[in-house]
């Protein structure tokens, strides 16, 4: 079993949640996701729950973005309906996934948002460690705009694993805290991507495993005792589950350059014809009548 394109159209939607933002929090939806994760994971719940869930949220906010139960709820649905807005995003994108992993994942857009816990502090760094992007020996940096967060890319491998793992026949749970733990070292150090790792040279193991014990050592002992689990995924594409985290991880990087190169090749067109800027609607004549007599289209 492996792998196929049809889950790349969702899992392209996927990261761009690293983009998506809403006034009712700081940072992108990913970034929020990470954090939320990772707090729910230290207050208790179990790796596999928070995996479920957490992918389950982020394929409904693929269509969705910031709108998510709460602000339903605060909106004036109740419960019910805000469950039936969630399932209905996630319906939206969810046609190519593993019937089995559909069903799991989408039972638990019904649960009630858990209370408020604190993540811990390395979650916050790593939202504000920048990754370095394409690099590579003896060339300049690539620089593009805007860069992405560890907490970004960790948080949408780690849900992409979960949408992946049907393909290997793999248990998601640890691909998924794989994605969010297999970053530690950069709550600390700063990313200078393959190009800065080479300079390293024989510094750089050592150097992540002091800083990864850094970080380990502040979480409790059961999810000590999980990270060490799913990090020995990293090493090699060998299981089934190392497979999935491994080829979320390099997909997540692939589609983070396929959205940089959109958005320079991006053209007025795109908006107007093929998503329908100005759309269907009573001011639909107007409205392209006006477009038409200032000289924005024909």
């Amino acid at each position: 079993m492996s792998v196929d394109g049809s889950l790349i159209p969702l899992l392209r939607e996927v990261n761009d949640l690293k983009r998506v933002r809403a006034a009712s929090f700081d940072g992108t939806l990913a970034a929020r996701g990470f954090k939320r994760a990772w707090a729910r994971l230290v207050a208790g719940d179990s790796p596999t729950t928070v995996a479920l869930r957490e992918t389950a949220l982020a394929v409904a906010a693929a269509r969705l973005g910031g709108i998510d139960r709460a602000m339903l709820v605060r909106s004036g649905l109740d419960d019910e309906a805000a469950t039936d807005v969630l399932r209905a995003g996630f319906d939206a994108v969810a046609g190519c996934l593993d019937p089995m992993l559909t069903a799991g994942l989408r039972g638990h857009l019904a649960e009630y948002d858990a209370a408020a816990a604190q993540p811990p502090a390395f979650a916050d760094d790593l939202e504000r460690q920048p990754r370095a992007g394409a690099t590579r020996p003896g060339y300049p940096r690539l620089m593009l705009e805007p860069p992405e967060s560890h907490a970004d890319h960790c948080f949408i491998t780690a849900v992409s694993a979960v949408l992946v793992s049907p393909a290997y026949g793999a248990d998601p749970t640890f691909p998924f805290l794989a994605g969010l733990c297999h970053h530690f070292h950069n709550a600390i150090l700063p990313d200078s991507g393959f190009a800065g790792e080479v300079l390293l040279g024989d510094h750089l193991e050592p150097i992540m495993r002091k800083l990864t014990a850094e970080v380990t050592a502040t979480l409790p002992d059961h999810l000590v005792t999980a990270c060490g689990h799913a990090r020995a995924l990293l090493p090699d594409a060998a299981s089934p589950e190392a497979k999935a985290f491994h080829t979320a991880d390099v997909i997540d990087r692939v589609l983070q350059m396929d959205h940089y190169a959109r958005a320079a090749s991006f053209e007025l067109r795109h908006a107007l014809e093929e998503m329908e800027l100005v759309h269907e609607g009573p001011l639909l004549e107007f409205q392209s009548g006006v477009l038409r007599a200032v000289g924005l289209t024909r």
